[in-house]
């Protein structure tokens, strides 16, 4: 057995029950403080609540209120910019008109009709709306004195500067028209007045020149146009000129830039030999004339002249002054193949359709006209090469299809 045992086995004290006012006594509070406390608190969370409720309400009509007195403000502003640029508009005709009319610009303000009809249609339920309204009121109806007005005064500005940018631009024109003058007519004077372009007769280049071509007078017709500018050097002239001179057929002249010519020059060449007092000849201007024979071409002119016929050259004998008859003549030789042409002593014509021929060998040729000249040669050609015909006196072959020997 333990010591205090006795203690241990000690009966425990009852319980005491707990009652409402033991649990009162405990927590300090009775079942109608609670309650009261409770409704208290109830009580406190409703006034929370509708604290609340009045707090958002009042923001909410706050909100309203201001996006209402917003729009107004802002249709109040769109309103007064309406009414400034319609008065700013009639000023500005207004200043025109009197600008036009040679008087000075006045200067005009709002009119009271329009300040009301602006002042009515502008709510103000809130301050900072009203103030706003009263201050575009203010500047609307303040009196406008022409001493201050912009419109009128922008309106001249402009008009001046247009004025101003008209007279710059008319001025850049006359400047442009002028230097465009001074250049036109500084290029020409550069090609048709000044040594810059001139012809040095020295370098003509002459081709073409034969024996029978008078060079002298060739050189006399370049060495006219020597210093002349080469625009305005005549090529058209020049060439007319070389062409009369003795000995030139045809020419062409081009201009080598920039101080040359190229002159290429066709000679005449001669192909009979007629008597000078036969009076038939187209003397060229310089020819000297005399008891000897003109050495004639194809065309019948005289690119020469000689004492004594030239070897090779047959000598033409046509009446007196019957051009027509030596170009006939002249026609049938220049038809002649060069073999039978250098078998011909003589030629003989009295009309164009009787033109004869006598060969150096002493046989004699009817040929008749210059028609039919190639099968003309081509028959006499044959009748010769014939043994039969070769040495026959006379041929006939004005017909030369029935070609007559003997």
């Amino acid at each position: 057995m333990f010591l205090g045992s006795e203690d241990a086995t000690a009966p425990l004290p009852a319980a005491r029950p707990r009652t409402a006012a033991t649990r009162a006594a405990r927590t300090g509070s009775t079942p109608t403080s609670r309650a009261g406390s409770a409704a208290h608190q109830t009580g406190g969370a409703s006034d929370t609540r509708a604290g609340a409720t009045a707090t958002r309400a009042g923001a909410t009509a706050d909100a309203r209120t201001a996006a209402t007195s917003t729009r107004t403000g802002t249709t109040a502003t769109r309103e007064a910019a309406s009414v400034d640029a319609r008065t700013a508009a009639s000023d500005t005709r207004t200043g025109a008109t009197q600008i036009r009319a040679g008087g000075a610009p006045a200067r005009t303000g709002v009119s009271p009709a329009v300040r009301a009809s602006s002042s009515s249609r502008r709510p103000g339920r809130t301050s900072g709306a009203a103030a706003s309204s009263g201050a575009l009121a203010a500047r609307r109806t303040a009196p406008v004195t022409p001493s201050a007005g912009v419109v009128a005064q922008g309106s001249a500005a402009r008009f001046a500067e247009r004025a101003r940018a008209h007279r710059r631009l008319t001025q850049r024109r006359i400047l442009i028209a002028a230097g465009a003058v001074v250049a036109v007519v500084g290029v020409a004077w550069l090609l048709f007045f000044s040594p810059v372009l001139a012809l040095d007769a020295t370098q003509v280049e002459v081709s073409g020149a034969d024996s029978v071509v008078a060079m002298d007078q060739v050189q006399a017709v370049v060495d006219s146009r020597d210093g002349v500018p080469l625009p305005r050097v005549d090529t058209s002239a020049l060439r007319s000129e070389l062409l009369e001179v003795p000995g030139v057929r045809d020419a062409t002249v081009t201009r080598q830039w920039p101080h040359g010519l190229s002159v290429a020059l066709v000679a005449r060449e001669p192909v009979a030999a007629v008597p000078e007092d036969a009076d038939v000849v187209q003397s060229a201007e310089g020819t000297p004339a005399g008891a000897g024979f003109a050495l004639v071409d194809e065309e019948g002119v005289q690119v020469g002249r000689a004492d004594a016929p030239p070897e090779g050259l047959p000598v033409v004998a046509v009446p007196v002054g019957e051009e027509r008859v030596l170009s006939a003549v002249l026609g049938v030789l220049e038809q002649l193949p060069p073999d039978l042409l250098a078998q011909v002593g003589e030629v003989a014509a009295t009309t164009q359709d009787s033109v004869n021929f006598t060969l150096r060998d002493g046989a004699t040729v009817e040929w008749g006209s210059d028609q039919e000249s190639a099968l003309k040669a081509a028959v006499l050609g044959a009748l010769r090469a014939a043994p039969e015909t070769a040495g026959a006196a006379r041929y006939d072959v004005s017909a030369p299809t029935m070609p007559v020997v003997g």
